[in-house]
């Protein structure tokens, strides 16, 4: 078993470290050292997107995560395995009453028809629809509660300075975004 002590780096360098270990392994286990709330959720969704299980235990101050890699799965998911990526607040060009409530109403469906996707990504603009006073935020966050992952760019939150109205979801950085990307057999774009 491997020990990987990722203490004091900043997001994402322990998911990258973890994973770099987890790739070469066929089989077995790591424990992954982290000192911080955001680094130990990042590190265990890793574990799970690689369809790994993990334990965390918490001592003196840091996290470790163990990650157990078992034999392989190859087959991906036949029903949910596709990402959406919303890169604005408003659906469509022209009018912006118009682009709210069309996005509001795509939300809503989104809830309301099968298969779900694995995961719902804001980017840019997309990001004010997860923080308080968006039209949209009830149905995100009924897509949450069917174990959809809800993931908002940090840098975008910031970036409007919207970080501490966030309602839904995690806060994800540009790695796990493309990772979850990069992973799906599909990513369908809204914009």
């Amino acid at each position: 078993m491997s020990k990987i002590d990722a203490r004091g780096l900043v997001c994402p360098q322990p998911v990258i470290m973890a994973k770099k270990a987890l790739e070469q392994l066929e089989t077995g286990e790591i424990i992954t050292i982290v000192d911080n709330a955001t680094a130990k959720e990042n590190v265990c969704r890793l574990a799970a997107n690689m369809n790994c299980q993990y334990e965390i235990e918490e001592k003196e101050g840091c996290f470790y995560v163990k990650i157990i890699k078992m034999e392989a799965n190859k087959e991906k998911a036949e029903n949910n395995d596709f990402v959406i990526v919303i890169t604005t607040d408003k659906l469509g060009a022209g009018e912006a009453e118009l682009g709210q409530l069309l996005m509001k109403t795509y939300t809503y469906t989104l809830n309301e028809t099968k298969p779900y996707p694995k995961a719902v990504i804001f980017i840019n603009s997309g990001v004010k629809l997860v923080v308080e006073g968006s039209e949209a935020l009830e149905n995100i966050q009924k897509l949450e509660e069917k174990n959809i992952e809800i993931i908002s760019c940090g840098t975008c939150l910031d970036f409007y300075n919207i970080k501490d109205k966030r309602k839904v979801g995690i806060v994800g950085n540009m790695y796990t975004i493309v990772e979850y990307m990069n992973n799906a057999a599909k990513v369908i774009n809204i914009c």
